[in-house]
């Protein structure tokens, strides 16, 4: 009677734990620096520890599909000319050659030149939705997420659109997340160059990674916000940002005068 060998189990793969999402929050304001309330943002899309690599792959994917791919070069056979054979092939002391628009030649065709090509790269929707996540939390746990409730303007005018980041204490290079009914904001911001306007569904990683804040509406906010009571602090604090920009804002509006604008 034969006796087996005992199988022993394999050890599961260890896990690489993640820390848990955290709950954020940011003030909610209107455009003229009032708060309004306090939010806790989705800890699942604002509450992320950054997967580095994950972001990088991602990014560099939307590059690639950015390329447009159009470069060509013209190989022997598309080039014009060169249907003879240059001289015999003996006796002229020279390497034989059997076309003028061979590689070697002053405007031959070029050998493995480039050609028009896709540079897209296949990237599965769960990578691409959590690339984006996880720049949203990186700019969350910086604090550079801000809240409005949404872009009042009555008309599109640069000058309401830079006094209202100016109040909302935003700086930088700014993406501002507009909606379907934002037309009058997208004309208002189009002006500023340090400011990117993008709609919701064409929100990407690669625009929030390259930019330094990131603003939403109240119908633009991705996923279940939770809402918070004011506290008295943050009202004072918006109060005196709110003096502070409308003294710039007097101080512009003396100069375009005393200069005949």
């Amino acid at each position: 009677m034969s006796v087996l060998p005992a199988t022993t189990s394999r050890p599961d793969r260890a896990r690489r734990e993640r820390p848990a999402p955290e709950r954020r929050k940011v003030q909610r304001r209107r455009i003229d620096g009032s708060v309004i309330d306090e939010v806790v943002l989705d800890p699942q899309i604002f509450g992320l520890a950054p997967n580095v690599a994950l972001l990088h792959q991602v990014v560099t994917s939307q590059l690639a599909a950015a390329r447009s791919g159009t470069q060509s070069t013209r190989t022997r056979a598309e080039v014009s000319g060169g249907g003879s054979k240059p001289f015999r092939q003996k006796g002229t002391g020279r390497a034989r050659q059997g076309s003028i628009r061979a590689p070697q030649w002053a405007g031959g065709g070029v050998a493995l030149g480039p050609k028009p090509r896709s540079y897209r790269q296949r990237t599965p929707k769960k990578m691409t939705r959590l690339a984006l996540h996880c720049a949203l939390s990186d700019r969350a746990a910086e604090a550079r997420v801000a809240l409005v409730e949404d872009w009042a303007f009555e008309e599109p005018k640069t000058r309401d659109a830079r006094f209202a980041l100016e109040v909302l204490g935003i700086g930088g290079r700014v993406l501002v997340v507009l909606g379907p009914d934002d037309g009058i904001a997208d004309r208002s911001f189009a002006n500023l160059q340090h400011v990117q306007c993008t709609q919701l569904a064409e929100l990407s990683a690669y625009d929030v990674v390259r930019c330094d804040w990131v603003v939403f509406t109240d119908a633009t906010l991705p996923g279940e916000s939770e809402l918070l009571a004011t506290g008295p602090e943050i009202e004072e604090e918006a109060g005196s940002r709110l003096e502070e920009a409308a003294g710039s804002r007097v101080d512009n509006v003396d100069e375009d005068e005393g200069s005949g604008r």
